[in-house]
């Protein structure tokens, strides 16, 4: 809209045929009420915006993996589109995440795989100061060697047996055991990969590698897989690696509950050995976030995703070399059917408009 208008001092009208200056108060007072009623429908729109519920920003732990980076980037960009929220990320690893989410250092903790901090999480929860409020999906844990190793080794087909073919994952730094590539330093399956792998003996035959970051560990494995070498490792999903090797599971001795909750725990005095079961993957927060923000609360408890499309979403960052902002986009942009479930419809018109 233009208006257009000659010098105030110049305004005139028509009174009675004749002509008179009209004074600038008037005209000037015309100005403004058509100025006001052009910014009408801005001052409306900005009525709709959304009053966030924290009069600060929303902190997120950060752990390192890639199904933890993206939902974490999908869910900041709905709050801040849909609830009008400002948030930050505290880059940390699992266990240290989890205590820093029984501080208050953060409201969230997007990802907490149970298996791996039953017993840390337990007491958590049993302070009352934290509590879980949504399941994401089911993952999986396990010990794998590529195919090509269980085509070369026939007969390695437990985890136990690798004391007799340690000779065949040789550590390049002490030749005369293997090599066993656990789980990052600080993360919570180091305790259970650790634990496991003093029950099964084989401290004698092994070296327990433990990588200083996931990207460090991934990169490791790329590396020997594309060589061919022989590798053993412990390894999560949905993940892009085992979405993108061909890997076998090696066996392990019955799941059981009693024996797997020792192994969560990094004083546990005597480990036996047990299989990894299904991994409940959750969402947990503070218990006074759920009081300062409910409307924010009953959003993330029902962040869900498809283990399919999680694992999809994984094959996607990585066949692309993606940040996990630009798949937390992609994922939004195409992916409509899930996430429109987790809000209110208002709150999905606004993130479908901001993207």
């Amino acid at each position: 809209m233009s208006i257009t208008a000659t010098p105030l001092e110049s305004q005139t009208e028509n009174l009675g045929g004749g002509r008179r200056r009209r004074p600038v108060h008037v005209a000037l007072a015309g100005l403004l009420a058509v100025a006001a009623s052009a910014l009408v429908p801005f001052t409306a729109q900005a009525a709709e915006a959304p009053q966030c519920e924290l009069d600060r920003p929303m902190r997120f732990a950060g752990m390192n993996w890639e199904s933890n980076l993206v939902l974490v980037e999908v869910e900041r960009h709905i709050i801040k589109h849909a609830y009008g929220c400002d948030s930050e990320v505290l880059p940390v690893e699992t266990l240290p995440a989890l205590a820093a989410l029984t501080r208050g250092d953060v409201d969230i903790n997007t990802e907490i795989w149970l298996n791996s901090v039953a017993e840390p999480w337990a007491k958590a929860e049993a302070t009352g100061k934290v509590k879980r409020i949504g399941d994401l999906y089911m993952g999986g844990e396990a010990w794998f060697i590529p195919r090509y190793t269980a085509e070369r080794l026939p007969e390695l087909k437990a985890a136990a047996d690798l004391p007799k073919f340690k000779d065949e994952f040789k550590d390049p730094e002490e030749p005369t055991k293997g090599r066993f590539y656990g789980c990052p330093a600080g993360w919570g399956c180091e305790v259970v990969s650790g634990n496991l792998y003093k029950a099964l003996g084989l401290e004698d035959s092994f070296t327990y590698f433990s990588p200083g970051t996931g990207a460090t560990q991934k990169a490791a494995l790329t590396a020997a897989y594309q060589r061919k070498e022989n590798i053993v490792f412990y390894y999560w999903f949905p993940t892009p690696l085992v979405g993108a090797m061909d890997l076998v599971q090696l066996e392990l001795p019955e799941y059981d509950q009693e024996l797997h909750a020792c192994l969560t725990d990094v004083n546990c005095a005597d480990p036996k050995p047990s299989a990894y079961p299904d991994n409940p993957v959750f969402t947990a927060v503070t218990t006074s976030f759920t009081q300062e923000a409910p409307q924010l609360t009953e959003f993330l408890s029902k962040v869900s995703v498809p283990l399919p499309l999680m694992n999809q979403t994984m094959a996607h960052m990585d066949e692309n070399e993606l940040e996990p902002d630009e798949v937390a986009k992609w994922f939004l942009k195409n992916h409509e059917e899930v996430w429109t479930q987790w809000l209110p419809a208002a709150a999905v018109e606004r993130v479908k408009a901001s993207l």
